[in-house]
């Protein structure tokens, strides 16, 4: 399921389960050939547009997009930067459900 971050509230949607964090935004090509991908896919994601939230971007170390963070019960556990096929993400969300 994707949502996209409306408010200042990252912390609620991230503090059960494995949740995707995607710093992406509207203009960048990456992040939506990103986006094609994980909205295949049967995962937990937060979208979180840069122009929208610099601050949050700026908090969390954001120097380029995109940028996804992966937490699991609020902690992050991976982070990767750029496109990944559905076949990597699949790869490094089964690392995690076995850690």
């Amino acid at each position: 399921m994707i949502k996209y971050l409306e408010k200042n509230n990252l912390n609620d949607l991230i503090k059960e389960g494995i949740v995707l964090v995607d710093f992406y935004a509207d203009w960048c090509g990456p992040c939506k050939m990103l986006g094609s991908v994980l909205e295949t896919m049967d995962l937990n994601v937060v979208k979180v547009n840069t122009d929208q939230f610099n601050e949050l971007a700026i908090k969390y170390g954001v120097m380029s997009i995109p940028t996804v963070f992966i937490y699991k019960d609020g902690v992050e556990v991976n982070k990767f930067i750029g496109f990944k096929s559905k076949e990597e993400i699949n790869q490094i969300i089964e690392n995690i459900k076995m850690n």
